[in-house]
């Protein structure tokens, strides 16, 4: 079973292996390379006993790599890692651990459910269960998209205006091209930059009513 997850990664639950293959590693192994002979590109994947792990896994050995975390090791695991390398953790919300004390998975750990649910509302659950490794969510291969997007790296860096509105207008139009096949219709609209020192800024805009138009997507896009 296979759960998209964004352009480039998907979690794959290889629990019945329709293909035979012995073990989840020898999986990823014969996928990776796979790609890499059909595409000439290298993939990195993470094998664990659930998708907060396998996640984890993955951003090991980028860009060419796999890693396994078995379930024996999960808890060991987790507690050495920063808070700032969990998958679902922000920067904002490791900014309010790390101000409470919390560094670490160990740290974390230490922390009561009530804790966590007071300073962290609904999220308290999930830290706590991840800070002992454990994730219940399932693979789900027909999970409703719910969001399209479009990125472009360009050759040279974008500085004349025109040209960069050029860009966001060239990429919404592949959103909203994606839009008009799925009849899907959205209120925010959100533009990411990347810039010549790879730092990333994102910025969102929410309207009151969907978008209904190619147009109003331009617009909304560029201011």
């Amino acid at each position: 079973m296979v759960e998209p997850r964004s352009l480039d990664e998907a979690y794959l639950d290889v629990t019945d292996n329709l293909k035979g293959i012995p073990t989840a590693w020898e999986t990823a192994k014969q996928i990776r390379a796979r790609i890499y002979e059909e595409t000439k590109l290298t993939a990195s994947a993470g094998i664990s006993g659930n998708k907060f792990l396998a996640k984890l896994a993955s951003d090991l050995l980028k860009p060419n790599g796999q890693f396994a975390i078995m379930p024996d090791r999960a808890e060991a695991f987790v507690a050495t890692l920063p808070v700032a390398k969990f998958h679902g953790v922000g920067p904002k919300t490791t900014a309010r651990m790390q101000a409470l004390g919390i560094e670490t998975g160990a740290d974390l750990r230490r922390q009561t459910l009530d804790f966590l649910q007071r300073n962290f509302g609904k999220a308290g659950s999930w830290y706590y269960e991840i800070a002992r490794g454990q994730d219940d969510r399932p693979v789900q291969p027909d999970r409703e998209r719910k969001s399209s997007g479009s990125e472009t790296t360009f050759s040279e860096d974008l500085i004349d205006p025109a040209q960069i509105e050029a860009a966001v207008i060239a990429m919404a139009n592949d959103v909203w091209t994606w839009c008009e096949k799925a009849n899907a219709r959205g209120r925010t609209v959100t533009v990411k930059i990347k810039w010549a020192d790879f730092q990333i800024s994102t910025r969102s805009r929410s309207t009151e009513m969907t978008i209904q138009t190619r147009e109003k997507l331009h617009q909304v896009a560029l201011t």
